[in-house]
């Protein structure tokens, strides 16, 4: 238990972490990269480039720093670092070497007038309390991985036994075992992170990726979007390499099935999956579980894509809502061409908009899983609200800063 003291010192930085947070995240990953080069392989390059991590790190130390005095308001956000945390192989070695430079960079930025010995000496008791309470909840995690049915921790080599395009930005990758041995069990809407070799960094990159079917199988899926362009690179490039360089019989490696974002198994509730773009990965995974194993749960699919070309898995989910009663379909395209049918390849034109499918996607009791870029997330959360859902019943998995996938 951190005294008084200690958190009214921490707490009182809490503004100057909100103001210079980036600044002191991009040194310390600068600092750290420098004394530790081998953990370049493990915080992935292309989000230090595009500073997504650092701006995901600084509101972390921010947000900790203000509620130091009750830390399990933070809980929902410890809870998914812990699960990126173990699939990215973090262990509890690596807490001192972050500590350290953390500290240090604190020292750095703010200088030694804010950053006293007595502030350094608060900050270092309340990063080893947190340090703690990530460590006990990732060997946990660790341990329930390596002891189920066909689990592992750390790297395991999947050969791709299957390619497909799905779309023409996505394709699917199904990997099993260069071992031979068997796939765990995992809930449908959780992700793998990915390991590749990347030229232009020279090492290995992972990314995570949401597992796109129902799990119960031989294998592993993951359905990946091709990130282009100047404005996501470096940050595509292990998507690059999975869709220039990776063809069926290559091997790459792969972490357990890990995220907080899951179907509740336990329920017997409707359920509405609301996806954007390549947000449909985890969804699908949930819809494809459902259809199999759960078909007294009402289900209603809702999806909005650009156009036809980036319209993936559509006949799939067309024939799953033409076979199964309890399974509906609804889709948005941007932009409508001339070959495309309504009822068929798309429902309705432009973006998701609940107001006008309330009567379809709004059901008494239902869960809302939503997946898809931040300001796609932002706005079906708020629409749900409006409409009466309450908040324990959403569930949003985010691609982008912090998410699988993207």
């Amino acid at each position: 238990m951190l005294s008084q003291s200690i958190r009214d010192q921490v707490r009182g930085t809490a503004p100057l972490l909100q103001e210079n947070g980036e600044l002191l995240t991009r040194h310390f990953y600068a600092r750290m990269f420098r004394g530790n080069p081998e953990l370049r392989e493990v915080f992935n390059q292309g989000h230090q480039h595009g500073r997504q991590q650092q701006r995901a790190l600084a509101g972390a130390v921010a947000a900790y720093a203000e509620h130091i005095d009750d830390p399990s308001v933070l809980a929902p956000v410890i809870t998914r670092i812990v699960h990126k945390h173990v699939s990215l192989g973090i262990r509890a070695e690596h807490y001192p070497i972050v500590g350290r430079h953390l500290l240090a960079s604190i020292r750095e930025v703010l200088g030694e007038e804010i950053a006293t010995d007595g502030l350094i000496a608060a900050w270092t008791a309340a990063y080893g309390e947190l340090a703690d309470i990530f460590i006990a909840e990732e060997t946990r995690l660790y341990h329930d991985s390596a002891q189920r049915p066909g689990g592992w921790t750390g790297w395991r080599s999947f050969r791709v036994a299957a390619r497909r395009r799905e779309s023409a930005e996505i394709v699917s990758f199904e990997l099993m075992p260069a071992d031979g041995g068997q796939v765990p069990a995992y809930v449908p809407g959780q992700y793998v992170s990915v390991r590749v070799l990347v030229p232009e960094f020279g090492m290995m990159q992972a990314r995570q990726y949401s597992l796109s079917d129902a799990p119960g199988g031989d294998r592993l899926r993951i359905s990946v979007k091709h990130e282009r362009g100047a404005d996501v690179a470096p940050d595509g490039m292990v998507s690059s390499v999975l869709h220039t360089n990776i063809a069926e019989g290559d091997v790459v490696e792969v972490a357990p099935p890990m995220g907080d974002f899951q179907l509740h198994v336990d329920r017997d509730t409707p359920v509405v999956l609301l996806s954007g773009g390549v947000g449909l990965t985890p969804v699908v995974s949930i819809l494809n579980h459902l259809a199999a194993v759960a078909q007294s749960r009402q289900v209603r699919f809702v999806h909005a894509c650009r156009d036809r070309d980036t319209h993936a898995m559509k006949e799939h989910i067309n024939a799953l809502a033409r076979d199964r009663d309890n399974v509906h379909k609804v889709v948005f395209y941007e932009q409508v061409g001339p070959q495309d049918r309504s009822g068929d390849d798309y429902d309705h034109v432009g973006r998701i908009d609940l107001h006008r499918i309330r009567d379809v996607a709004i059901l008494p009791d239902a869960d809302y899983y939503l997946c898809g870029p931040l300001p796609f997330m932002g706005e079906q959360q708020r629409v749900l609200r409006e409409l009466g859902v309450p908040a324990e019943r959403i569930h949003a998995e985010a691609f982008g800063t912090g998410g699988p996938g993207m």
